[in-house]
């Protein structure tokens, strides 16, 4: 979940990890479990979702080069396709650590209207 704070520029706030689904080689999103740490999360900055809102799916490419896979993009479109739950943009953020230590990142932007797009992440904050 994060926080706007301009045009096309938010902060990650909280993240929350998921210990069920998948294998190594495969992510299986289970959306029940996020609903309660999003409620915790709004009732925590005062239902304000223009400033504060969920901002995407991530997981960690380890094993992998950090591009998205064809089942990346298709779930991905299939959050933001799905006018039940009224996103306006999602993001995939893929993470891994190289030898040294160090964050690397792949970030793409989702949006109705629009062919998915690379964002940037800053790590200075």
């Amino acid at each position: 979940m994060g926080e706007h704070l301009g045009p096309d520029l938010f902060i990650v706030k909280e993240v929350t990890v998921q210990y069920k689904g998948g294998s190594f080689a495969a992510f299986l999103r289970r959306a029940s479990e996020i609903l309660g740490p999003l409620r915790a999360f709004f009732e925590k900055t005062g239902n304000d979702f223009t400033r504060f809102n969920y901002l995407g799916e991530w997981h960690s490419h380890h094993s992998f080069a950090l591009i998205p896979s064809t089942k990346d993009h298709k779930s991905m479109l299939g959050i933001i396709m799905d006018r039940e739950f009224g996103a306006h943009f999602v993001i995939l953020l893929l993470v891994a650590m190289n030898g040294n230590g160090a964050l690397l990142t792949d970030l793409t932007v989702y949006q109705p209207s629009r062919v998915p797009y690379k964002g940037t992440v800053d790590q200075t904050s």
